[in-house]
């Protein structure tokens, strides 16, 4: 059927993801803000709508419900979608003109023009007899105040007819019971997943539970490893996370260093998952038994920390699912099974999965057994390994099949490679990603990609977790140098965005490399590794400072928002955050020189804090704890590798008896 003529038009709508492909992110208790140019021929007055519903999980699935969309100007119209609780929710935009506001605007206009208005106030009263029908048994006042207002219109015109007719109280009645036979709805529904809260606001910590003796000759246990957890709440990370924690192949098993041969007592790499012990669904023997692991995710609880768990989906060729079910994994023309490889790389220890071959349905089936498993198991979030070497069509079923039972869980996406396949796995459900922060280190570069990925269209779907260092990078940066490199990369990494981690060793300064090449010497991947918690010259108690500002202060749990201002000096980076609410304001110095002391003079942004030019202004320098008073826009500052960060809180100040030592 053609479209009637004279329908409203609906267009841009804003945030909307590939055409309504994909699910907007957002965290639960946040409002989604809603836009879309809206028009009609003719001067009608139009009335405009966000319609929006919960659809999982099922048991908090609700009836749609409307917010009204607000005209703003060149026929742009916005409106809030209020997100109250953790799940996945769909919304639309439906506009109609407003009968009988377009007919009072044209009548008012008529009789400003000393026309006789007999007719129209006939019109008028149809207009709220319509009205009236539409409101009995719904609303017994507004079908009142209708019918009554209808029918006076209908008796012989007076002066007070008009009062009546243009009365903004009758104009609000009749609008609640519209005639939307015209109302145009928008040609897609489309979808918003509001995470909770951790999704947004995050600090890491990973480590091997392995070597949780800390000694380097004994494997260490669940129960060994709840030891460290002291350690991790000490240095202010709310989250833990563990490598591969099941049975480990034995078959061309990696030695010390990534060595093709292992010797007698070797650990091998624990993502070469699977031996006769068990697969993914079972737990390394030397680390104990399920039972243990769940107590370790009960005592992380105690603490203030959850775990979480790498997914990584790939096999020794000792899993048991390579006896089970060949069908699998991918076979060379000879029979044999293929090991993985990322050419001129061959990780003989590791066969892949045939994923898009005939025994997809089924391989998808037990791979999504597997994260419920861990599931029922006390884990909610889950660091991907290399997602982006699977089907793209595999993690958007898997995370939508996973989070519609459990809302609440988060996936985080290690993937280090190609810009827009990073951002495609964001937008196919993961909840965050690994990023291209570990290599981003000055000034300029900084800036643009932190703007990028903190700012919409991008932040819509894409949350960055930025790491200095991993298992598998230690980038030149950090390779044999001295604490200022360590101190100012992690003072990046927590302030420039809301979720961040690193690798237990940061902290103590660890950066021996390989030779030529960014990975550690002695890697923890292939052996044990005696960490020594206070070795000289570690940075631990300044990062767990670090972590307790973040905790303290709303603006730097904002993922969205950051801002950055202007320093002379290239070698001091200047930004700042504020919390939705504008109650919590942060500005942010950091040195990028790990050697030598750096001054700047930084132009504070007076506008974008509120403050006058000659106004007086409070900040807390929360690393140092220093209070001062600030005035005018330009501040000096002087940061050394000693202290590279600057963190100041700014606070408005007030004229009382106390003002000089008063700090709100």
């Amino acid at each position: 059927m053609t479209e009637r003529l004279g329908s409203v038009f609906i267009e841009n709508v804003q945030p909307e993801l590939d055409a309504g492909r994909y699910a907007i992110k957002r965290v639960a208790g946040e409002s989604l803000t809603v836009r879309a140019d809206i028009f009609k021929e003719g001067h009608d007055v139009l009335v405009a709508v966000a319609r929006w519903r919960q659809v999982t999980p099922a048991a908090q699935q609700t009836d749609w419900a409307e917010v009204p969309l607000t005209f703003k100007n060149n026929d742009a119209w916005e409106g809030s979608i209020p997100l109250a609780n953790n799940g996945r929710y769909e919304f639309t935009i439906e506009a109609w003109p407003d009968l009988f506001r377009t007919w009072a605007h044209e009548l008012k206009r008529k009789v400003d023009a000393g026309r006789d208005v007999k007719s129209e106030l006939l019109e008028g009263a149809a207009l709220l007899e319509g009205a009236a029908a539409r409101a009995k048994g719904k609303a017994a006042e507004d079908h009142r105040v209708l019918a009554e207002a209808g029918a006076r219109l209908r008796t012989p015109p007076t002066p007070d007819h008009l009062l009546v007719a243009l009365s903004p109280d009758l104009a609000d009645a009749a609008s609640r019971h519209p005639d939307r036979t015209l109302a145009r709805k928008y040609d897609k529904v489309l979808e918003v997943f509001a995470d909770r809260e951790k999704a947004r606001n995050a600090a890491w910590y990973e480590f091997f539970p392995r070597s949780a003796k800390r000694d380097g000759k004994t494997h260490g246990t669940f129960k060994d490893a709840q030891g460290w957890l002291p350690y991790v709440q000490k240095l202010g990370f709310d989250t833990v996370y563990l490598p591969p924690i099941h049975p480990i192949g034995r078959t061309a098993r990696k030695g010390r260093n990534n060595s093709l041969r292992a010797e007698p007592g070797d650990v091998g790499s624990p993502w070469a998952i699977g031996a006769a012990e068990g697969g993914h669904k079972a737990v390394h023997p030397e680390l104990g038994t399920l039972a243990d692991f769940r107590a370790f995710v009960d005592a992380a609880k105690a603490h203030g920390i959850e775990v979480a768990l790498d997914l990584a989906f790939q096999c020794s060729p000792d899993h048991p699912y390579v006896k089970e079910h060949p069908e699998w994994f991918q076979h060379r023309p000879d029979g044999t099974i293929k090991t993985a490889e990322n050419p001129p790389k061959r990780y003989e220890d590791i066969v892949n999965f045939d994923w898009m071959g005939p025994a997809r349905d089924a391989l998808w089936k037990e791979l999504k057994s597997v994260v419920l498993h861990w599931v029922d198991n006390g884990v909610r979030t889950f660091r991907v390994d290399n997602p982006h070497t699977k089907p793209m069509q595999f993690w958007h079923w898997l995370i939508r099949e996973v989070q519609d039972l459990h809302p609440d869980v988060l996936f985080l996406s290690e993937a280090f490679t190609r810009p827009k396949v990073m951002k495609a796995l964001g937008k196919v459900g993961f909840t965050q990603s690994y990023t291209y922060f570990t290599w981003r280190l000055f000034k300029d570069e900084l800036r643009t990609y932190l703007e990028e990925i903190t700012s919409p269209p991008v932040s819509d779907y894409f949350r960055g977790n930025l790491w200095p260092n991993t298992p598998d990078i230690l980038p030149e940066n950090l390779q044999n140098a001295g604490p200022g490199a360590f101190r100012l990369r992690v003072a990046l990494a927590a302030t420039l965005s809301s979720v961040w981690g690193m690798y237990s060793g940061y902290e103590l300064c660890e950066g021996r490399p390989v030779p030529g090449k960014e990975e550690y010497l002695d890697s923890e991947k292939y052996q044990l590794v005696a960490w020594n918690w206070d070795r000289p010259g570690n940075i631990s108690e300044w990062i767990g400072k670090l972590n307790a500002v973040r905790k303290a202060h709303p603006a730097l749990q904002q993922y969205q928002g950051l801002r950055f201002f202007e320093s002379d000096n290239d070698r001091v980076i200047f930004y700042g955050k504020r919390s939705p609410d504008g109650l919590s304001t942060v500005l942010v110095a950091v040195s990028l020189d790990p050697y030598a002391p750096q001054e700047a003079l930084l132009h504070v942004p007076m506008q974008w804090l509120g403050v006058n030019a000659e106004e007086t202004y409070q900040v807390h320098e929360l690393m140092a704890d220093q209070r001062s008073l600030w005035q005018g826009p330009d501040v000096q500052v002087r940061l050394t590798p000693e202290q590279p960060a600057a963190i100041w809180a700014v606070y408005r100040y007030r004229r009382t008896e106390h003002a000089f030592d008063y700090f709100e």
